[in-house]
């Protein structure tokens, strides 16, 4: 398997690091379209690389800037050039700089700014206040945008531009339900949404309602799907498991997530891909045993 493509904007559960083990299940042909209710980051369908693609989102301001990339609007030049000068700005103007661009991204909500705030801002979080106004504090790294970094950024825009150029891609600003609601049987989707009680922002609030609503439409969707949810952690079950989609194939995988910048602060979590197709030949007999042994991790976790 290549290199994973990193995507220029990120946010919290951005499933970098698992882009290999969910690639390892799909199973579609491509004949349809892939369909991403959620998109989020984009990592794991722009690691897919379909060819026909159908990336929504409850968030406008993610959307605005994919479809900005996707229309030709934002180009890699143009990102090189907005970052060297916004970040000579942010050198000279550190914090009090930083809450400019944010008091202007909520007022004329511009894509660039958005890519901007979403590096400068603390710890990579994407989180609004209940007004839709961006919140994420500073950082506290005037020198963010160095010349590498800037580098680093613009190869990833890059990346997204040309994919975009060669693959029939729609970014598109709605409600899950209306996403699930055009899928055929040739196309798959595949669902990372919000964690309930985790990975919560005002644009992408979910709670009981939300989850059980989408257990509903997927069970009624004619197109195969796979769902990434969290299983359990060191402090409590996803009773959502049980109660919902263990009433289909579920794989899991123990992932950490960093909550800081010290090793202590890695935190120990199951993954699950949640699936309504047969996995051919059954799970390998590693899998089998790894699940087995993460099983047993997830009931010392609750002890």
């Amino acid at each position: 398997m290549g290199r994973i493509q990193v995507p220029p904007i990120k946010c919290q559960g951005i499933k970098t690091k698992l882009v290999p083990f969910i690639q390892e299940y799909i199973d579609w042909e491509g004949e349809g379209r892939w369909i991403e209710p959620f998109l989020g980051s984009g990592v794991v369908g722009f690691n897919v690389n379909p060819k026909r693609a159908i990336f929504a989102d409850s968030n406008p301001h993610i959307i605005n800037f994919y479809q900005s990339i996707n229309e030709r609007e934002i180009t890699p030049s143009a990102v090189k050039g907005y970052l060297v000068d916004e970040g000579k700005k942010l050198t000279e103007g550190g914090k009090d700089y930083y809450y400019e661009v944010r008091t202007r991204f909520n007022k004329y909500h511009k894509p660039l700014d958005f890519l901007f705030l979403s590096r400068a801002g603390f710890n990579g979080i994407i989180r609004f206040n209940k007004k839709g106004g961006f919140n994420v504090p500073f950082n506290h790294k005037p020198e963010r945008f160095s010349k590498a970094y800037i580098t680093k950024v613009v190869n990833q825009v890059r990346a997204v531009y040309k994919l975009c150029q060669l693959n029939d891609w729609q970014f598109v600003y709605q409600d899950f339900g209306k996403t699930l609601a055009i899928a055929t049987e040739k196309d798959f989707i595949y669902c990372d949404p919000p964690y309930v009680g985790r990975h919560v922002d005002y644009f992408n609030s979910w709670d009981d309602t939300e989850e059980k609503r989408l257990y509903t439409l997927l069970s009624q969707s004619k197109a195969r799907f796979m769902l990434s949810t969290w299983h359990s952690n060191q402090h409590r079950d996803n009773p959502y498991i049980s109660n919902f989609w263990s009433n289909f194939v579920i794989v899991n995988r123990e992932h950490f997530y960093h909550v800081g910048a010290k090793e202590v602060n890695r935190k120990p979590m199951l993954e699950s891909i949640v699936m309504n197709y047969e996995i051919e030949n059954g799970l390998p007999e590693a899998i089998e045993y790894h699940q087995l042994r993460l099983l047993e991790k997830s009931a010392e976790y609750t002890k």
